[in-house]
């Protein structure tokens, strides 16, 4: 049985899907941005502005958001940090954020040690430069 994980501690999902998927001993992450619960606002600001030109951001910040933010899907499905499994990671800008990010995320999950894929992309669906897609053990 495959049970849909939903969460007022997350942002809402930008379209017709739940914050994971439960499916046996596993959890399945949908795709997880920095956007704050409840306001959307988005720690480190957004990577355009409202005309669509490119502004400076923060990717520690969205990062550490990111991050935060699986967190709280992963307690709301009754797991943890500590039990992720597999990491992909998609980051907007490889050049600029890559070592950015890579710092903060060493801070959660240097002793995790969870695989971990990054991978570089055009766009995401908001206006974040970084999305974790997550694997956990339930």
């Amino acid at each position: 049985m495959s049970d849909p994980i939903r969460t007022d501690a997350a942002p809402n999902p930008v379209g017709a899907y739940p914050h994971a998927r439960r499916f046996g001993e596993l959890l399945f992450l949908s795709g997880v941005g920095p956007r704050q619960a409840g306001t959307n606002e988005i720690p480190g600001g957004p990577i355009v502005d409202d005309a669509g030109q490119p502004r400076d951001y923060d990717i520690r910040s969205q990062t550490h958001a990111v991050i935060e933010n699986v967190r709280a899907v992963l307690e709301a499905a009754g797991s943890s940090l500590e039990k992720v499994l597999d990491i992909t990671v998609f980051l907007v800008d490889m050049e600029r954020d890559f070592s950015g990010y890579n710092e903060v995320y060493a801070e959660y999950f240097q002793d995790i040690q969870a695989a971990r894929t990054t991978i570089a992309i055009r766009a995401l669906p908001t206006p974040i430069a970084v999305e974790f897609k997550v694997v956990a053990q339930a």
